[in-house]
């Protein structure tokens, strides 16, 4: 901030800067009237940010103060504008009262905002986490904890993971609003526009053992770390006692909402990285867009905020253990066989509200009248959810797929659900006696409670309501005890309320009458009675919202005693609302119930892409079959392109992942084992930020790949190698090929899509490798996509054939057409025999096999050699044999 010495200040811009000087890393929200006020750079900077006008204070002056402001009551929308762009903000409020205040009123900050911390509605997405995130590493032992909370919802969770790429790897799956880390440790060059996010802590007084320890403790509730897993771990508590320290700071109050720590067990579910998430575009398209065309967008059939969240959990976080996948699976079949049901509750569903952020608002005393209505419109509804479920028919229709399971009651966690289910009785009389139906935005306007719900609170309503009326019986007495009809009732603001009479009549009011004031024609008089009346009616407007705002704040302490009920049945709604939407979208794209095992076989029948089937309709939509099993480890998939390679790759992962969160899948028929990693290398893309190419960014997912899939992985990868030269980028493949086979005692499950046909030549040659391709059909010069995965090789890739559907000019594809002729005929731009075989000699993989295994040339060669006779071949004939194997040999 500029030197304001040349200023004259005032007492207020004194109180400015000392606060200011507090937060020199946020901007200043000054309270001042109906105002929040910004100055100096502070102004000039929001101005340009929030495009608001830029004044100035004391304009002619020699040193005008920059000045800018917005409203308090319609401050959040610029407060979001700013947090969304990662600006700081600290609110100073007035903290006495105005009117009480002798000189400058006490001013002080009473949060500070920052991206991370966002609890109100109008800076989030209803359906979407928002995470604070705390990382702490042992550069020495290189386990690193990590810790992650939802403030607008008081959920918490962290994990701890040995090495640095692990960490940076969740926390990019994550995607934290603001990350909060050591300022002694940099991040990693691969932490990409994360780095953005980063706000620099010290150590001491965030991340300290000890400190860290007793926050943990204290937040928690209890005496001993081993209660919640923590024993061992004491990055993670250093990274969560981080978090409880910088939420203490920004909140100005202990962060007692917060739930219960969860601690994450990578090997408790399938891992899915933020490579996969992205590749098979489960949250988001590859343009980084969300909606249509992702996972998400097709599954999201919820009816409330919550439920959308949780379902985000389980699309990050399936299961891999049977049993929750099982009886998840049994619950989504109850419903998607009741369909009446279905329609009642989604109805029921839709007019609930977010309570787990409510909640959050009133606990923290972030909260406004309206919230109130808010809770009791999302609790009142649950005594209907309940009986709707309670009361069905004791039958319901079989599952086709599973015809013996005729089930006679609820599923086990349906049933579960409802044994501890609470509608929340005396919180819902409660709200529903205090609360007017439409209160004000502001607790301070007053009119929040109904009659009836405080005598005082009634008394004073009368007066306000109805005092022009107690006015009027007033006069209408005194007009009848004085006889004087002509005696009238005015108010002004110098003398309150009066009588008014002409001055010929003035002398016939008795002596209760004071004379107040003389005009020309007339006197003004007030009694007793009215003199105390006017107090009363001056006195109760103010007295009214002074009591109100007393009482809603003990009708918030009330209602934030109901919290841990409320968010039970948050979390019972969520649930419900999961398995309403899987059934949903079951029903409505007619997906199939998987039957999963604890092998490692996969068997798909009639599979489909549930995202593009979404968008183009199941008309068009070709189904494939998948067999992986001891014979069909690794499947090399050939075909064109466009031919529909990569879409069988993706909606294979895409449904053991929708099968291990309990849902129904796309397919005919499924039988899946189960899966404990998905990983995927698909496409092209660089990182040029980072220095890394197309082809460095291919190497690195693949090396992860194969250091880290186990036997129990799905592996996806489609079009290894295509970054470097071709027989780089074909000695690359065929020894990954090699390396998966030889992984987890008998191979990885592997779908390997390719246009290096040279390794079809490994079926026969590889335990569990087989060929398939993608089919198509040549018709008058033109290719028909059958997109039908078949066994077998493809003979070639149409790259041509495709160019010209794409539109290339006809000289070109004609040109085009040429060369390959002249390629294929190993004449221009050949590679000699000899630089082929040293090639393949001197990298991996890539060794010639035995003449009788390998189909090719030689093979050809030597069968024709054995069946020749040379006693029946004349000179010419064998000169002319010896040119054709000469010929085919160097055309490979």
């Amino acid at each position: 901030m500029s030197d304001p010495t040349p200023l004259k200040l005032t007492p207020m811009l004194e109180q400015y800067l000392s606060i200011k000087a507090e937060h020199p890393d946020a901007l200043l929200f000054f309270r001042m009237g109906d105002f929040y006020e910004l100055f100096f750079e502070d102004a000039e900077r929001a101005a340009g940010e929030l495009q608001i006008a830029l004044t100035s204070r004391n304009p002619n002056a020699e040193h005008p103060v920059p000045m800018c402001g917005v409203p308090y009551h319609a401050c959040d929308s610029y407060l979001t504008q700013l947090l969304k762009k990662g600006i700081k903000v600290a609110i100073c409020d007035q903290v006495e009262d105005p009117r009480e205040a002798k000189g400058l009123v006490k001013r002080a900050v009473t949060r500070v905002l920052t991206p991370g911390t966002l609890i109100e509605d109008a800076g989030l997405e209803a359906k979407e986490h928002h995470y604070l995130a705390a990382l702490f590493r042992d550069t020495q032992t290189d386990w690193g904890g990590l810790a992650w909370v939802d403030v607008s919802t008081g959920e918490c969770t962290g994990i701890r993971i040995r090495g640095q790429m692990q960490l940076w790897s969740w926390i990019s799956k994550l995607q934290p609003r603001e990350l909060l880390l050591p300022d002694h440790q940099r991040p990693p060059i691969q932490a990409g526009d994360i780095a953005s996010r980063i706000t620099p802590l010290p150590q001491r007084g965030f991340f300290e053992f000890g400190q860290a320890k007793e926050r943990v403790l204290k937040s928690q509730g209890v005496a001993d770390l081993q209660v919640l897993d923590l024993e061992n771990k004491p990055q993670l508590i250093q990274a969560f006692g981080a978090l409880l320290a910088y939420l203490k700071q920004t909140q100005k109050r202990d962060p007692d909402h917060l739930q219960s720590l969860r601690i994450i067990h990578p090997g408790d579910f399938l891992l899915l990285d933020e490579v996969t998430l992205r590749n098979l575009e489960i949250f988001r398209r590859m343009d980084g867009g969300r909606g249509p065309g992702t996972l998400w967008h097709v599954l999201d059939q919820t009816r409330t905020p919550m439920g959308g969240r949780l379902l985000e959990t389980r699309l990050q976080y399936p299961w891999k253990e049977l049993r929750p996948i099982q009886d998840n699976q049994a619950v989504v079949a109850f419903f998607l066989h009741q369909e009446q049901l279905r329609g009642e509750l989604n109805r029921l569903l839709a007019k609930t509200t977010d309570l787990e952020r409510i909640c959050t608002r009133i606990s923290m005393n972030r909260t406004s009248p309206r919230d109130f209505v808010a809770l009791l419109q999302g609790i009142r509804h649950l005594p209907e959810i309940e009986n709707l479920l309670r009361n069905l028919p004791q039958t319901q229709l079989p599952d086709r797929q599973h015809p013996d399971a005729q089930h006679a009651e609820l599923p086990t966690l349906l049933r579960d659900a409802l044994g501890s289910w609470d509608n929340l009785p005396e919180l819902t009389d409660l709200l529903g006696r205090a609360l007017v139906d439409s209160p004000p935005l502001l607790i301070t306007d007053g009119g929040i409670f109904r009659s009836g719900y405080h005598a005082e609170l009634d008394t004073l309503l009368e007066l306000v309501e109805h005092g022009r009326g107690k006015l009027q019986e007033i006069l209408q007495r005194e007009q009848e005890q004085t006889g004087l009809s002509k005696l009238k009732l005015g108010y002004n603001r110098v003398f309150g309320y009066y009588f008014e009479l002409s001055r010929s009549q003035s002398g016939a009011l008795p002596e209760r009458f004071e004379r107040r004031q003389s005009l020309v024609s007339s006197e003004r008089f007030i009694t007793g009675e009215l003199k105390q009346l006017e107090d009363r009616l001056l006195g109760a407007s103010d007295e009214r919202k002074s009591l109100e705002y007393r009482l809603f704040q003990d009708l918030r302490e009330i209602v934030d005693q109901y919290r841990p009920r409320v968010m039970r049945m948050a979390d019972a709604v969520a649930r419900l609302d999961v398995w309403l939407a899987l059934a949903e979208a079951a029903r409505k794209w007619s997906w199939s119930r998987p039957v999963i095992t604890a092998e490692l076989d996969i068997t798909v029948t009639a599979g489909r892409h549930p995202v593009i089937e979404a968008c183009q309709g199941t008309a068009d939509y070709i189904p494939n079959d998948v067999t992986m099993d001891a014979q069909r480890r690794v499947l090399i998939i050939t075909g064109p392109n466009m031919g529909g390679k990569s879409t069988v790759l993706r909606q294979t992962a895409l449904i053991c992942i929708l099968a291990q969160i309990g849902s129904f899948v796309p397919a005919a028929k499924a039988e899946l084992g189960l899966t404990d990693r998905i990983f995927t290398r698909v496409g092209a893309s660089d990182n040029l930020s980072l220095g890394q190419s197309t082809f460095m960014v291919e190497m690195i997912e693949t090396a992860r790949i194969l250091r880290q899939s186990t036997r129990s992985s799905l592996v996806i990868l489609d079009e290894i190698g295509r970054g470097t030269s071709t027989y780089d980028g074909l000695a690359l493949a065929w020894a990954v090929v090699e390396e998966l086979v030889r992984q987890g005692q008998g191979g990885v499950r592997t779908l390997f899509a390719t246009h290096y046909h040279e390794l079809t030549s490994l079926e026969g040659r590889l335990a569990g490798v087989r060929n398939y391709n993608i089919a198509v059909k040549e018709w008058k010069g033109e290719i028909i996509f059958l997109r039908r995965l078949v066994p077998g090789p493809s003979d070639r890739s149409y790259g041509i054939e495709v160019a010209k559907l794409a539109g290339l000019p006809r000289g070109v594809i004609a040109r085009a057409k040429e060369i390959l002729e002249g390629l294929d005929a190993g004449k221009p731009n050949k590679v000699s025999p000899r630089e082929k075989n040293r090639l393949r000699e001197s990298l991996p993989g890539m060794a010639p096999a035995p003449a009788a295994t390998v189909p090719g040339p030689e093979s050809e060669i030597l069968d024709q050699l054995r069946k020749l006779d040379p006693a029946h071949l004349s000179p010419m004939q064998a000169l002319t044999l010896l040119q054709s194997w000469r010929e085919q040999l160097e055309s490979g």
